[in-house]
C-alpha cells in the first residue's frame, strides 16, 4: 500500500512554503493590467500550455482510475470462482499498462513544462537585461546591485512557476480533488465524510508552524544578505586591500561568525519545524487511513460494502489529503506567481533614460564638430529614475534637483582642443555625458556633426566618441575580448596596432598568454599605468572622431604618467579633443579653454589671455603653482613662470558620477 505522504507530501510542502510568504504576498498590491500582460508573455507558448493541460488532465485520472482497479481486484479474488483468476490478470495487466501510460505522460508533462518554464525565463531574462543597459547612469547610482540581479533570478523565476507548478498544481489538484471526492461519496459517503473530519486537526495547526517558519525565513535571508554584501565587499580587490590596510581581520571573521552562527541555528529550527509539519500530517493520514480500515471493515463485515472498496477508498483517501492541503492555499500560490511577475513588470516599466527615435539618422562619420547650444540640464530625481525596493527604502524622494548647466553654448571645430577648467561641482563632467548622450538636455542642444545627438542612431554617435576615464574598467576577461568589445570584428593584426600605438605592444607581448591573459577583476592584475594604456588601446582600436578624456593620469607615478602621455599624444592626433582638467598645466596649449562655474561660462579663451584678464582662470592657475608659504606664483631666477612640458591630454575630472545634490 502506499505510503499516505506519497499523495500529499510535494502538495504539502507547496502548502508550507506558500504559508511562509502569505504575509508579504497578500500584502503586495497588484497593479491593473497585470493579468493582462501575463497573458501576452504566455501567448506565443498557447499550444505548449494546451498540450501541458493534457497531459496534467490524463495524469490525474489515470492516478484516481489505479486505486479502484486494486479495489476490484480484492473483490475479484473475494468472489473466486473460474473466471477469478483470469479476471485479476486482466485487471493486474491494466494497471500495468496505466503505469506505463502514467510514467510517458509524465515525462511528456515534464519537457513540456521546461519547454514553457525556460522559454518564459529566457524572455523574460532578455527583455529586463536590455531594458536595465539603456536605463540612465543615475539608476545604477541609487540602485542596489543585489536587488537588482534578484529580479533578473529570484522574480522571474518566481514568474515561471505560475506556468509550471502554479498551472500544473492547481489543475491537476481540482481534477484530482473532484474525482477523488466523487469516487469516494459514490462508494461510501459514510467512510468518506468521517475521513475528512480529521482535515482541520492537521491544517490549523500547520498554519501555525508556517507563521513561525515565516519569521525566522525571513530573518535567515536578511542575515544572508548581509553576509553576502559582506563577502562582494570584502573579496573585490579594493574591499580586500581596504580591510588589510586599515581593517582587523580578527574583527571581519568575529562579526561574519556571529552572523553565521545565527543562521546555523535558524537551518536546525527551520529543519525541525519542516519535519514536525510532515510528521504531523503522516500522522493524521494514517490516522484517517486508520479510521477508513475501521469503519470500512465493519461494514465490509456486516455486508454494507465489499472489501475491494475498503481499499479503494484507503488508497484514495493518500491522494485527497494532498489536494485540499494544496488548494487551501491557492489563493496565495497564484498571488505569489503574479507578484514576481509584478515586481518584474515593475523594472520594465521604468522609462529608459535614453531612447532612440524611429526616424533616427547617422551622424556624419569623421566630422568631429560639436556644438553646445544654450543648454540647460539637471539630473533626474529619485522618483523619475530608480524604485524604492530597488533602493531598500520606503519612498523615494521627489524634490526636484537644481540646475547643473545654466545656458552654456560654445563650439569645438574638428581638429580643435578645448579644456574645460574650473572648480569642482561646476558642471564639466555634465558636459561630456550630454555629448556621448549618457544624458539628454533639459533645454537646449547638444549637436556632434551637425546632428542633435537626440536625432542620432545611438550606434553612430557611439562611433564618433571615444572615451578614457581616471579609472578606465576592464571586464575579467582576456586582453583581446576588452579590446573587442570596442569593434568585435577586430582583427589580431589591427589589436596589435592599437596596442602598439598605446605603448603596450611590448608588454602584452612579454606576458605567457599574450593577448589571451585575464585582466583580473576590474583589471587589477596590471598597474594603473598599464591599465589606462590598454584602455587607451581599446579607444585607438574604436577610431573616434571625438575623443573625451577623464583624469586619464590623475593617480598614476611619474614613470606611469609619462608612459600614459606618450599614448594619449597618439591618441590626440588629428581628432577632435574635449579637456576637462584640473592641472592646469596640461592645457596650457588648448585652442581654446573654458572656464565654468556654477553651471555657466564664465570666461574663455586661450592660456595666456586668461592669466592676463586676472579672472577665475588666472585664480586657479596662481593657486596651483604658489609655494607653500606664498600667494604669489612660483618664478624662477629668471622671472619666467614655470613651463611644464607635458604632452596634449584631454580630461574629465571629478564628475564621473551626478553630484551629491543629485541624489
Amino acid at each position: 500500500m502506499s505510503s499516505p505522504m506519497n499523495g500529499g507530501g510535494m502538495a504539502g510542502w507547496s502548502m508550507l512554503r506558500s504559508m511562509r510568504s502569505q504575509d508579504e504576498v497578500t500584502a503586495h498590491q497588484l497593479k491593473r493590467g497585470t493579468a493582462k500582460r501575463i497573458v501576452a508573455f504566455a501567448r506565443p507558448y498557447r499550444r505548449d500550455i494546451l498540450v501541458f493541460l493534457v497531459t496534467v488532465v490524463i495524469a490525474a485520472v489515470i492516478g484516481v482510475a489505479t486505486p479502484v482497479l486494486a479495489g476490484d481486484v480484492i473483490n475479484a479474488i473475494n468472489r473466486g470462482g473460474a473466471e477469478a483468476g483470469s479476471a485479476v490478470v486482466r485487471l493486474a495487466v491494466v494497471i500495468a499498462v496505466l503505469a506505463v501510460a502514467d510514467a510517458l505522460f509524465s515525462l511528456a508533462q515534464r519537457w513540456y513544462s521546461a519547454r514553457i518554464g525556460e522559454g518564459i525565463i529566457l524572455d523574460l531574462r532578455t527583455r529586463v537585461y536590455d531594458h536595465v543597459q539603456r536605463m540612465p547612469l543615475q539608476f545604477f547610482t541609487r540602485t542596489q546591485t543585489g536587488a537588482l540581479v534578484s529580479r533578473l533570478n529570484n522574480d522571474v523565476l518566481g514568474a515561471q512557476r505560475a506556468f509550471t507548478s502554479t498551472l500544473s498544481g492547481v489543475v491537476s489538484n481540482v481534477i484530482q480533488l473532484v474525482l477523488t471526492a466523487g469516487v469516494m461519496f459514490t462508494l461510501s459517503w459514510q467512510i468518506t465524510t468521517l475521513s475528512l473530519i480529521l482535515l482541520p486537526i492537521f491544517i490549523i495547526p500547520a498554519r501555525r508552524v508556517g507563521k513561525r517558519l515565516a519569521e525566522i525565513t525571513r530573518e535567515s535571508y536578511n542575515l544572508d544578505a548581509k553576509m553576502n554584501a559582506t563577502m562582494t565587499e570584502r573579496f573585490g580587490v579594493a574591499g580586500a586591500l581596504l580591510v588589510k590596510l586599515f581593517g582587523s581581520p580578527e574583527l571581519e571573521a568575529r562579526r561574519f561568525a556571529g552572523r553565521a552562527e545565527r543562521v546555523r541555528d535558524i537551518g536546525i529550527q527551520s529543519a525541525m519545524y519542516s519535519r514536525t509539519f510532515f510528521v504531523a500530517m503522516l500522522l493524521v493520514a494514517s490516522l484517517a487511513q486508520a479510521l477508513t480500515y475501521g469503519l470500512g471493515g465493519w461494514l465490509a463485515v456486516t455486508g454494507g460494502v465489499s472489501a475491494g472498496t475498503v481499499v479503494t477508498l484507503a488508497l484514495l483517501l493518500t491522494r485527497l489529503y494532498g489536494p485540499l492541503t494544496a488548494l487551501s492555499n491557492v489563493r496565495v500560490d497564484v498571488m505569489s506567481a503574479l507578484v514576481s511577475f509584478d515586481r518584474v513588470f515593475e523594472v520594465l516599466d521604468l522609462r529608459p533614460g535614453i531612447e532612440e527615435k524611429p526616424d533616427a539618422v547617422r551622424v556624419p562619420r569623421g566630422n568631429g564638430r560639436v556644438e553646445f547650444r544654450d543648454v540647460r540640464f539637471r539630473y533626474p530625481s529619485a522618483a523619475e529614475v530608480s524604485l524604492a525596493s530597488l533602493e531598500e527604502v520606503a519612498t523615494l524622494d521627489r524634490t526636484i534637483n537644481e540646475p547643473v548647466l545654466k545656458g552654456v553654448s560654445f563650439t569645438v571645430e574638428p581638429g580643435q582642443m578645448v579644456a574645460l577648467v574650473g572648480p569642482s561641482g561646476a558642471g564639466k563632467s555634465t558636459l561630456s555625458m550630454l555629448i556621448s548622450r549618457i544624458y539628454d538636455v533639459s533645454d537646449g542642444q547638444v549637436l556632434v556633426g551637425g546632428v542633435d545627438v537626440r536625432d542620432a542612431t545611438l550606434a553612430s554617435l557611439r562611433d564618433e566618441i571615444g572615451v578614457v576615464t581616471q579609472d578606465s574598467h576592464l571586464f575579467h576577461e582576456t586582453i583581446a575580448e576588452n579590446l573587442r568589445y570596442a569593434k568585435p570584428d577586430a582583427t589580431d593584426d589591427e589589436i596589435w596596432a592599437a596596442l602598439a600605438g598605446a605603448q603596450v605592444a611590448d608588454l602584452v607581448r612579454s606576458l605567457p598568454d599574450g593577448l589571451e591573459t585575464t585582466v583580473g577583476e576590474r583589471g587589477y592584475r596590471f598597474s594603473g599605468g598599464e591599465k589606462q594604456r590598454i584602455a587607451i588601446a581599446r579607444l585607438l582600436l574604436k577610431a573616434p572622431s571625438i575623443v573625451i578624456l577623464d583624469e586619464a593620469t590623475a593617480h598614476l607615478d611619474s614613470e606611469s604618467e609619462a608612459a600614459v602621455q606618450r599614448a594619449l599624444s597618439v591618441a590626440l592626433t588629428g581628432r577632435t579633443a574635449l579637456v576637462i582638467a584640473h592641472r592646469l598645466s596640461t592645457v596650457r596649449d588648448a585652442d581654446q579653454i573654458l572656464v565654468l562655474d556654477e553651471g555657466r561660462i564664465v570666461e574663455r579663451g586661450r592660456h595666456d589671455e586668461l592669466v592676463a584678464v586676472g579672472g577665475l582662470y588666472a585664480e586657479l592657475y596662481r593657486t596651483q603653482f604658489a609655494v607653500a608659504d606664498s600667494p604669489t606664483p612660483y618664478v624662477d631666477a629668471t622671472g619666467a613662470e614655470p613651463v611644464i612640458t607635458m604632452p596634449m591630454v584631454t580630461y574629465v575630472a571629478d564628475e564621473a558620477m551626478p553630484p551629491a545634490a543629485a541624489n
